[in-house]
């Protein structure tokens, strides 16, 4: 943060260049006396007479902006001096990306266990007990299977679409449309556990 006043003490820039701080000395309101590691390396980086001539062509309200930014490249070559402030951010991309990457094989495996818990659905009891009430001529086949499965009627069931024809005794819903199911209750349950 500037400073709006001057103490008698010079500021760390003047008082490293062993000069005398003046009033209107261009370092004093954004390298203080107590901050001198600060004025340090941004002098070795990139030399106190650039500095100068950059605040000095530069808008005031962006002097303190622009030596914050040295002050870190300075402090991010000093511990990279190949690098700089560029390996630190490689760095973080990199975790970005391992966390993206275990974030999709979270959400496929999600995937693939409620496509295991249909299946399984289908082929257990409550799946015959619905086709024989289905032969009997029951209708609401999506009800009948959110009754015996216990699913939450707002998710659509894959039954629902049977374009074939056939009796839903001996209709099998396709893998594309399991997954689309699958997909809806997914995000059915992540919804409920967001609003949680």
């Amino acid at each position: 943060m500037a400073s709006s006043s001057y103490s008698n003490s010079p500021c760390a820039a003047c008082k490293l260049l062993r000069r005398k701080c003046m009033p209107g000395c261009i370092f004093a309101p954004y390298f203080p006396p107590e901050e001198p590691q600060k004025f340090i390396n941004v002098h070795k980086i990139f030399g106190a007479s650039n500095v100068s001539k950059l605040l000095n062509e530069i808008l005031p309200h962006q002097r303190e902006d622009a030596v914050n930014s040295l002050a870190y490249e300075a402090e991010a070559r000093m511990k990279d001096p190949v690098y700089g402030c560029v390996g630190a951010i490689s760095v973080l991309q990199r975790q970005v990306l391992r966390l993206q990457k275990e974030l999709d094989a979270t959400n496929a495996d999600l995937i693939r266990f409620t496509c295991n818990d249909m299946s399984s659905s289908l082929s257990g009891p409550g799946s015959s007990q619905f086709g024989r009430r289905m032969s009997h001529g029951g209708g609401g086949g999506g009800a009948s299977f959110n009754q015996n499965s216990g699913l939450p009627p707002p998710y659509p069931s894959p039954w629902d679409n049977n374009p074939s024809g056939d009796s839903h005794e001996n209709y099998q819903p396709n893998f594309h449309q399991i997954i689309i199911y699958a997909t809806t209750k997914l995000s059915g349950q992540l919804s409920l556990i967001g609003g949680s």
